[in-house]
C-alpha cells in the first residue's frame, strides 16, 4: 500500500470521530483546548486499535479464504462506505450527542465511531501492508482531526460533517473497488 493510498485511508477512517467531536465541540458550546485534546487522544488511542484488531480476526481467517480475499476486502469497504454515506443523510437534529462531557460517554462515543476502522483493519489482512503504520497513521490522523473537530464545532456545528461523512463513504468505496480491479486484472 503506497504512502497515499495509507493517508487517504487515514484521513478516510478519522471522519467519523470528527463528526462525533464537530457534534461534542457544538454541545460543549465553549469547548476549551483540554477538551479538545482529551477528545482527540481517546478517540485516536482507539482508533489505532481497532484496525489492529480486526487485522488480527482477518489473518486469522485468511487462510480459508485467500482464493477470494480480494471480493472480501472490496466488500467490506463497500458496505462500510455504503454506511457511512447513508449515515451522512440519515442524521438529524435530535439524533445530536447529549451535552454531556463524561469520560464513560466519551468513550462509547469512540468505540462506536471505530466500528469501521476495525472492519477495514479486517479487510487489510488480506492485502500486503504493514498494519503497524497503517493503525498508527489512522490514529494519529483521528487524534488531529478530532481535536480540531472539537475546537471547529463551536464555530461550525455538525452539519459540515455530514458532507464530510459522505465524501469518506465514496472513497471507501473506491478504494475497494481499486483493489477489486488489481486482483482481477490479468497476470496479478
Amino acid at each position: 500500500m503506497s504512502a497515499i493510498a495509507i493517508a487517504i485511508l487515514a484521513f478516510t477512517m478519522s471522519i467519523d470521530a470528527t463528526v462525533a467531536a464537530l457534534s461534542r465541540g457544538a454541545a460543549l458550546q465553549n469547548a476549551r483546548l483540554k477538551q479538545a485534546l482529551q477528545t482527540g487522544i481517546v478517540f485516536g488511542i482507539v482508533e489505532t486499535i481497532t484496525p489492529l484488531v480486526g487485522w488480527l480476526a482477518g489473518v486469522a481467517a485468511s487462510q480459508a479464504i485467500a482464493a477470494w480475499d480480494h471480493w472480501v476486502g472490496f466488500v467490506l469497504l463497500a458496505l462500510v462506505g455504503g454506511h457511512m454515506i447513508v449515515s451522512a443523510f440519515k442524521r438529524d437534529e435530535d439524533n445530536a450527542p447529549p451535552r454531556s462531557s463524561s469520560p464513560l460517554l466519551l468513550m462509547a462515543t469512540a468505540i462506536g465511531t471505530s466500528i469501521d476502522a476495525m472492519i477495514v483493519g479486517v479487510s487489510l489482512a488480506f492485502l500486503e501492508v504493514n498494519i503497524i503504520v497503517v493503525a498508527a497513521a489512522i490514529g494519529c490522523a483521528t487524534f488531529v482531526m478530532s481535536t480540531l473537530g472539537v475546537l471547529a464545532g463551536r464555530v461550525v456545528g455538525a452539519r459540515v460533517g455530514r458532507m464530510a461523512e459522505a465524501v469518506g463513504g465514496i472513497v471507501l468505496i473506491g478504494l475497494g473497488v481499486s483493489i477489486l480491479i488489481q486482483h482481477l486484472q490479468p497476470g496479478m
